[in-house]
């Protein structure tokens, strides 16, 4: 299990330093092949494929985080875990998280099911079409808000996922979305990093807004203080819930854990900033099919190794990675 280095103590510290400092790959910088994926309604996707041919090994997906993409400092580091050995990975974007403001009067949140499900479908369907990669096993992570998602699909779909996934990871995932936003909400939390997301969040619904006039009121974004505020304005209304309570309970995977059916690991560190450790499932809220792996250090989608800093993110992929392909019967 993971320990900190001792040049990096405390939970806010092991989150920060990772993101901004530590090394992502070994090698060269990650290519990625973008593509555009209509959606069922109308819309777009935009999904970053690793730029290195197919193969017949595992195929790994990533879920991004909040306001995250394919260049964040996770999901580079799980690029480079793949292309050293010789996987295919896709990084779909949320919509709205790939540089491009997506078209429908809607964006993306943490219990996006149906959204996880069409992507999961159509990339397994990808798979299945080429004689290169047909019926090999594919393995989904997501991370933080992408890891909820993905929990929360798994849940929802029961047996049904096996069609699609041979396995799932969660990182980090705020599995209890009141108790998130209550903790990212207060102290030094709120100064940094409700700031740093409100402002490409309210930028974002500020462009949705100019292209649906009167989808929202314009005064509201500009008091909105913190998540809650935002997701009771925006997240919860324009994806179909009745406000932003019923967005976090109906939307948290915690509840519908015991119904998932295929492998599934919930990383969560101790003394993550953003997810309470009182929030956390217990070995008892789960069925047989979870896994839990709570760390007492990490941070959030932290994980930084390494004697001396800068440091590095290796951990996270060879560990959650290791894990996914030996549920595949691939080894770590």
């Amino acid at each position: 299990m993971y320990r900190a280095p001792a040049w990096l103590p405390g939970g806010q510290l092991q989150t920060l330093w990772p993101a901004l400092r530590a090394r992502r790959v070994v090698g060269g910088r990650v290519a990625y092949r973008r593509e555009r994926w209509a959606t069922p309604d109308g819309d777009f996707v935009d999904v970053d494929f690793l730029a290195q041919p197919p193969c017949a090994a595992p195929f790994v997906v990533l879920f991004h985080g909040l306001e995250g993409s394919s260049r964040s400092h996770y999901a580079e580091a799980f690029a480079g875990w793949a292309r050293a050995r010789g996987l295919g990975l896709a990084v779909p974007h949320f919509r709205g998280c790939s540089g491009e403001i997506n078209h429908a009067p809607r964006a993306y949140h943490s219990g996006d099911v149906a959204e996880i499900g069409w992507l999961l479908g159509r990339l397994r369907a990808r798979l299945d079409a080429e004689p290169a990669t047909r019926g090999q096993p594919l393995l989904a992570v997501g991370v933080s808000l992408g890891g909820n998602a993905l929990l929360r699909w798994a849940g929802e779909a029961g047996g049904a996922a096996a069609r699609s996934v041979s396995a799932v990871a969660s990182v980090c995932a705020p599995l209890d979305l009141a108790a998130g936003a209550s903790a990212i909400g207060h102290g030094f939390n709120r100064q940094v990093y409700t700031r740093m997301f409100l402002r490409t969040m309210k930028a974002k619904a500020a462009a949705k807004l100019a292209q649906h006039p009167g989808l929202f009121d314009p005064r509201r974004l500009r008091a909105a203080r913190d998540l809650i505020a935002f997701d009771d304005l925006f997240t919860a209304p324009l994806h179909g819930f009745a406000g932003v309570a019923d967005y976090y309970r109906r939307a948290s995977a915690k509840p519908l854990l015991p119904g998932i059916r295929v492998p599934a690991l919930a990383l969560n560190a101790l003394n993550d900033p953003f997810v309470p450790a009182a929030s956390l499932p217990r070995a008892g809220e789960v069925g047989r099919y979870v896994t839990l792996w709570q760390p007492r250090e990490g941070g959030h989608v932290g994980f930084a190794e390494g004697a001396l800093p800068p440091g590095h993110v290796f951990w996270l992929p060879r560990a959650v990675g290791g894990w996914l392909l030996a549920q595949a019967g691939r080894g770590p």
